[in-house]
């Protein structure tokens, strides 16, 4: 399947004027997952952007200046006895770092956890993000994954998009296509909905197009790459 969608995506970003994956983690882990050099990516949520052919992102410097405090609140927990015994996973994504509870033994006991660890982040000025089975401890910088897809819309020539999102975050990616389209920078938009056991039912709601899982989606880029 990965191969496969690798595939799609390098004969994508031949014929259309732009392509780009857009994920929470860094650009740089997102570039080697997908593996493919010749599209753009948004990554950390929208706080950076590379454009096809980049090799470096472009990375929100104030965003950037979190990175330090945000590593060391979440190292300070990572070594705790409660976070080793309920299993709960720690990933660093730059200025973003999150905990991972999927799969635990006691999922509602990491999670019960996790809602302490959410307020004292809170407190000491972070901001947080709840995702399927993560909290996300972020700098306090409002970005989100729509402010990404501004960014690549208004360099690039087109008058169409399409985006497809299986997440509450992708939400944001929906809001950034409305709001182009109302303000008349794009003429047509499309919001491909992802369904999935975990996703948030507003994905589905106000998508024009739902899909089911990772081959469903992999229908709509075959659809597209012709």
């Amino acid at each position: 399947m990965q191969h496969e969608v690798a595939l799609l995506l390098g004969r994508l970003g031949r014929r259309y004027a732009l392509v780009a994956c857009v994920s929470g983690r860094p650009v740089s882990e997102a570039r080697r997952l997908v593996g493919v050099g010749a599209i753009g990516y948004v990554g950390s949520h929208g706080a950076e952007v590379a454009f096809p052919g980049e090799t470096r992102p472009r990375l929100m410097e104030a965003f950037a200046s979190w990175q330090g405090r945000v590593r060391r609140f979440v190292r300070e927990r990572e070594n705790m006895r409660d976070l080793k015994l309920l299993r709960i996973r720690v990933e660093d994504k730059g200025p973003i770092n999150a905990f991972h509870w999927r799969g635990a033994p006691d999922e509602e006991a990491a999670e019960r956890w996790l809602a302490n660890v959410a307020d004292e982040a809170q407190a000491e000025g972070f901001d947080i993000h709840w995702g399927r089975k993560v909290l996300e401890i972020r700098p306090p910088v409002p970005v989100d994954k729509g402010q990404g897809i501004r960014t690549m819309v208004e360099a690039a020539p087109v008058r169409a998009a399409l985006y497809g999102g299986d997440d509450v975050t992708d939400l944001d990616a929906f809001d950034a296509l409305d709001a182009l389209t109302a303000e008349g920078r794009l003429d047509h938009a499309v919001k491909v909905g992802v369904r999935s056991d975990e996703g948030p039912a507003a994905i589905v709601e106000r998508a024009d197009v739902v899909v089911d899982g990772v081959r469903g989606f992999t229908g709509v880029l075959a659809a597209l790459a012709g």
